[in-house]
């Protein structure tokens, strides 16, 4: 089981599945939410506990789609699509040793114009999978 947590331990998580994969998000809103590319890997939903939700909130980002955040330190932790069974957690969030693997790049036709991607080998998409 990993477990992890915002930066200042009000908000602590379990992930009772296995994740592997992180995807970059390189979308304008994440690019916001985050101050520069979301990395996010996912679980069912059901295999995301929350076992210290002192300070989590929600923010409903667009429709069905909901971000969870530290409200005390403002750590981003976690990205909630109703439609999909999943829940996206920030990958920076989580204890090491992570065992994650960089995937793919989405969104990469709205990444912000003050950086480059190089080329790393990993999946490019224009939108979402």
């Amino acid at each position: 089981m990993k477990s992890g947590g915002c930066l200042c331990g009000a908000v602590r998580y379990e992930l009772r599945g296995a994740s592997t994969s992180v995807t970059y998000c390189h979308c304008a809103m994440c690019r916001r939410w985050h101050g520069h590319v979301g990395a996010y890997a996912a679980v069912d939903r059901t295999d995301l506990v929350i076992v210290q939700p002192l300070s989590l909130k929600w923010h409903a980002s667009s429709p069905n789609v909901r971000r969870g955040f530290c409200a005390e330190c403002g750590s981003s932790l976690f990205f909630d699509d109703a439609t999909d069974g999943k829940v996206g957690f920030c990958a920076g969030t989580l204890d090491e040793p992570t065992d994650l693997r960089s995937k793919a790049h989405i969104f990469v036709a709205s990444k912000g114009d003050y950086y480059e991607l190089g080329d790393d080998g990993l999946l490019r998409l224009d939108g979402s999978p």
